[in-house]
């Protein structure tokens, strides 16, 4: 059985997940064994490009799987970005007006619980205007949006704990006042994944 999905993956032109991992590990031997950098530095090298692979990359493959779930996939995906847009929305609104307890001041010192309770509220908002598009119980439909939004939180934690251990405030100067493109994306880095076994693992669908 095992054989015959990786099989058909390859047939696909899609890559198993084994195969990914293993053409990383590869590529990383590579650049370790062809670098002129001092042999010092080439483990920690080597560590923070895994930890991008673990942090960003990998959770962000999860798309791929959601967006392919069928008919329904693509309005699925779409659907697990806006709870996290409406989420950071409410969020960013709510807490500069009337934050006043932080969430994590280590971590994120303007993130408030009273932010994060304006996001949540927003993601079941954004589920409920979704009902006409996404054919899921309500109960299910609110499921996914209320976990993938506390999932979306912890990846904005996530991402910033990230950059204070390396010592940065931006993740990036593309998107100047914005922290940075890593930052427009942190919270989808859980939350799409979470929406995704939600599907199969909790709704799981007959068809």
């Amino acid at each position: 059985m095992i054989a015959h999905e990786r099989g058909r993956s390859l047939a696909a032109g899609a890559l198993p997940l084994d195969a990914v991992f293993f053409l990383f590990v590869l590529g990383v031997a590579v650049l370790t064994l062809t670098t002129k950098r001092p042999l010092v530095d080439i483990l920690p090298a080597a560590g923070i490009s895994s930890s991008g692979f673990m942090l960003v990359a990998f959770p962000l493959s999860f798309a791929i799987r959601l967006h392919g779930l069928g008919a329904q996939g693509p309005a699925l995906l779409l659907f697990a970005m806006v709870i996290i847009w409406v989420s950071d929305t409410a969020a960013y609104f709510v807490g500069r007006a009337a934050g006043k307890h932080p969430m994590a001041p280590q971590l994120s010192p303007k993130k408030t619980w009273e932010g994060a309770v304006a996001g949540f509220v927003g993601s079941l908002a954004a589920a409920l205007v979704f009902m006409p598009w996404v054919n899921v119980p309500l109960v299910h439909l609110l499921g996914m949006a209320a976990l993938g939004n506390v999932a979306g939180q912890m990846g904005d934690l996530l991402e910033s704990g990230y950059k204070r251990s390396a010592g940065i405030k931006d993740s990036g100067s593309l998107l100047p006042g914005h922290g940075g493109v890593l930052d427009r994306i942190d919270a989808l880095i859980l939350a799409i994944p979470v929406v995704w076994y939600y599907w199969i693992m909790i709704y799981r669908p007959q068809s």
